[in-house]
């Protein structure tokens, strides 16, 4: 699964950074290099902010240069907006980060993003953290096309 591409939704990010979380293994696999994380500097500008106010400044530049650092992120320029999103349009940042990157998925708990899979073009296919966390652990991505349909949750990062 090393080349898989994948854009994360900032509440996905913060589920993934506990080491006593239910998802940290996310986070480690990033590290192990079993997918490839894609951002925008208006992502990576998000999760710092979030996160700062979620925990504090030093943790969330910490996080911001582990990711800067990481072979295994992949930093996109966005160069075209597709505004897919009407309802929460500063969310519109990681749909055109996953299509210019090419990313298989966009991992989200926002049921807002359920929009996107009655846009045809340009594909942008959403999985929910949990499915992502299972398929890390060895399920296969193309035999789990039923985990699209998962219902997604309503989050609120406080923004």
């Amino acid at each position: 699964m090393k080349s898989d591409k994948i854009v994360l939704d900032t509440n996905c990010l913060i589920a993934i950074l506990s080491r006593k979380g239910r998802y940290f293994s996310v986070w480690q696999g990033l590290h192990e290099g079993k997918f490839i994380l894609c951002v925008s500097n208006e992502i990576l500008h998000e999760y710092e902010e979030i996160l700062s106010a979620k925990t504090n400044a030093v943790i969330a530049s910490n996080v911001v240069q582990v990711m800067l650092n990481s072979p295994f992120v992949e930093f996109v320029d966005t160069y075209f907006h597709f505004h897919l999103r009407e309802q929460d349009k500063d969310d519109n940042k990681f749909v055109d980060c996953a299509i210019a990157a090419n990313a298989q998925y966009i991992v989200s708990e926002d049921s807002h993003f359920k929009v996107l899979e009655l846009i045809p073009f340009p594909k942008v296919n959403v999985l929910r953290l949990a499915s992502f966390a299972r398929m890390l652990m060895g399920c296969n991505w193309t035999d789990n096309a039923n985990l699209l349909n998962e219902p997604l949750a309503e989050y609120n990062t406080g923004k």
